[in-house]
C-alpha cells in the first residue's frame, strides 16, 4: 500500500500548482463575500473547490453538475426550510429537535432525489441544502453560493486545458 499516490512523481507541478490555485481560488471567494459563520456552505464550497482543482475533468467537475447541483442544493434547502420551519409548522417542529433534525435530513434528501432526476449530481451541493435549512434563511447566502460556484466554473473552464485530474 503506497502513501503517496505513484503518479506524483511524473507531475508534482500540477499537484502543487493546482493546490494553491485551489487556495487562491476559494480565498478570493471567501474574501469578497463574508459569510464564513454558515460553516455548512463554506465547506460545500470548499469540498466543490476540490473536485474543480482535483478533478477538472471528472462529471462532478462540470458545470451543469457543479452549478445545477448548487442550485438544487439551494433550492431543497429553501423548500424544507419555508415548508417546515416557519409558520404554524415550525412551531410545532422547532418544539420538537428530532422534528428539527427530519428537517434537516429532508433537505439533503430532497436534494439527492432532485439532483438525480435532473441529473445534477455534485456531492457537495447536498451541503449546500443543509447549510440553507439549518440558518435563517438569507439571500446573500443564495447569492454567495451561485457566485462562488459560478466562478469555479469559470475558472475551470478557462483552465481547463492545463488542469490535469490528480485522482
Amino acid at each position: 500500500m503506497r502513501i503517496i499516490d505513484k503518479s506524483f512523481k511524473g507531475t508534482f507541478k500540477h499537484y502543487i500548482t493546482q493546490s494553491l490555485l485551489a487556495t487562491v481560488a476559494l480565498a478570493i471567494i471567501l474574501y469578497f463575500v463574508k459569510v464564513l459563520t454558515h460553516a455548512a456552505i463554506v465547506a460545500s464550497l470548499g469540498a466543490s473547490t476540490f473536485i474543480v482543482f482535483a478533478m477538472p475533468h471528472w462529471v462532478t467537475a462540470r458545470p451543469r453538475r457543479l452549478i445545477g447541483g448548487h442550485v438544487v442544493g439551494i433550492l431543497s434547502g429553501t423548500i424544507c426550510y419555508y415548508a417546515f420551519l416557519t409558520g404554524p409548522v415550525g412551531r410545532l417542529v422547532t418544539n420538537w429537535e428530532f422534528a428539527t433534525l427530519g428537517v434537516y435530513a429532508l433537505a439533503v434528501g430532497l436534494s439527492l432525489f432532485l439532483m438525480a432526476l435532473t441529473n445534477t449530481e455534485h456531492p457537495p451541493a447536498a451541503g449546500t441544502a443543509l447549510g440553507i435549512v439549518v440558518q435563517p434563511w438569507s439571500y446573500q447566502i443564495v447569492i454567495f453560493v451561485l457566485v462562488s460556484v459560478i466562478s469555479l466554473a469559470i475558472i475551470r473552464r478557462l483552465l481547463s486545458r492545463y488542469l490535469r485530474d490528480l485522482i
